[in-house]
C-alpha cells in the first residue's frame, strides 16, 4: 500500500467560503468530514454531467424543517431530472405554503400536545389547523376542479404536476417541479394526508384513480434510455429504495451520494450503506459513490451551498 495522501490540519480563516472549508475537510481525512468533502465533489460532477440522469430521493420529514428551502431551490435550480420521494412530502410542502410550523424541542410533553392540538415532529411543532385541516381546504377543490375537467385517473406524477401548477406560489416544490417538468414520483402515495384525501374525495365521486403502473413505466423509460444515472439519496425507506431498485435494470448507477443516520447492524434498508447496494446490481461496481453518516439538516445545507460554489 502507497502512502501518498498527507493530513493536513484545518485552518480558521476569516472570509472562507463554504467550497473552501470543504475543501479543508478533504484534505484533513477527518472521518466523516472527509466524506461530506467527497459527495460534494461527486455531486458537482454528476449535476455538470450532460450524459448522466440525476435522481433525487428523500422522505417527508425534511420538508417540516427549513431544510424543505434547500430542496425547493434545487427543483428550481434543476440540479436533479428526477425526483422520488414519499406522501409526506406533498402533505408538508402544501400545508407549509399555507400555515406555519413552530420550533419546539424533542423532549417535550406529548399527552400535553396532544390536549392542545399540537403535533411534534421531532423538535418542530405542528398545529391541527396547519396540517390535516389546512390540505383539506387547498385540496378539496383542486380534485374538484380536476374532476370536472375530466380527469379522472392520474399518475402520482401527473398529480404533483396538477397541485404544483395550482398552488400559485413558488414558495413551492411542487411548483417548482411543475414548472420545470421534474418529474415527481410517489410510490407510497396513500400513507399521508395527501393520500388519504384523495381516497376521501374518490368515496364521493366514483371513478377517480390514481394510476402507479404508470408511473412505473415511465422510471422504465428513463432508466432503459439513460446513458448514466446518478442519486442523491437522503435516507432511506421506500423513496431510496424505489432508486436504487429500477436503476437496477440499467446495470447499476454510474454515481450515488447517501446521507443516513440509520445504522447498518440491523439489515434495514436505511441503514444499508450504498456499498450493500453494489451486490445487487443496484450500483455498479465502478461506480463513484459515498455513504455520509449524519443529519441531514446539517449536511445537506453544507454539501449544496459547497456545490454552488463549484459551480
Amino acid at each position: 500500500m502507497e502512502l501518498n495522501e498527507k493530513v493536513q490540519d484545518m485552518r480558521l480563516e476569516k472570509g472562507q467560503s463554504i467550497s473552501q472549508v470543504v475543501q479543508q475537510m478533504r484534505d484533513s481525512g477527518g472521518f466523516t468530514a472527509k466524506k461530506l468533502a467527497v459527495a460534494t465533489e461527486i455531486l458537482a460532477d454528476m449535476i455538470a454531467s450532460e450524459k448522466s440522469v440525476n435522481f433525487l430521493s428523500f422522505p417527508a420529514c425534511i420538508i417540516a424543517t427549513g431544510t424543505r428551502g434547500i430542496i425547493r431551490d434545487m427543483v428550481k435550480a434543476k440540479m436533479f431530472d428526477v425526483i422520488i420521494t414519499t406522501c409526506g412530502m406533498l402533505d408538508h410542502d402544501l400545508a407549509r405554503i399555507q400555515e406555519d410550523y413552530f420550533h419546539g424541542e424533542f423532549d417535550m410533553d406529548d399527552e400535553a400536545l396532544l390536549d392542545e392540538g399540537v403535533n411534534r415532529l421531532g423538535n418542530i411543532l405542528v398545529p391541527n389547523e396547519s396540517y390535516g385541516i389546512a390540505l383539506e381546504r387547498l385540496m378539496t377543490p383542486i380534485l374538484q376542479q380536476l374532476w370536472d375537467e375530466g380527469k379522472r385517473e392520474l399518475s402520482t406524477k401527473e398529480l404533483a404536476w396538477e397541485f404544483g401548477k395550482r398552488v400559485g406560489t413558488e414558495d413551492s416544490i411542487l411548483y417548482w417541479a411543475a414548472k420545470n417538468e421534474i418529474p415527481i414520483y410517489v410510490p407510497g402515495i396513500t400513507d399521508g394526508a395527501f393520500g388519504y384525501q384523495v381516497w376521501q374525495f374518490a368515496q364521493d365521486h366514483k371513478g377517480f384513480k390514481i394510476d402507479l403502473l404508470k408511473d412505473e413505466k415511465e422510471l422504465a423509460d428513463i432508466v432503459f434510455t439513460a446513458e448514466r444515472t446518478g442519486a442523491l439519496m437522503i435516507g432511506g425507506g421506500i423513496s431510496k429504495h424505489h432508486t436504487i431498485w429500477w436503476n437496477q435494470f440499467r446495470g447499476g448507477l454510474n454515481s450515488a451520494v447517501y446521507i443516513t443516520t440509520a445504522v447498518e447492524h440491523d439489515g434495514s434498508l436505511s441503514g444499508a450503506r450504498i456499498r450493500e447496494a453494489v451486490s445487487w446490481g443496484k450500483v455498479k461496481k465502478d461506480a463513484r459513490y459515498v455513504t455520509v453518516e449524519g443529519d441531514a439538516t446539517i449536511l445537506l445545507p453544507v454539501i449544496m451551498n459547497a456545490v454552488v460554489d463549484i459551480f
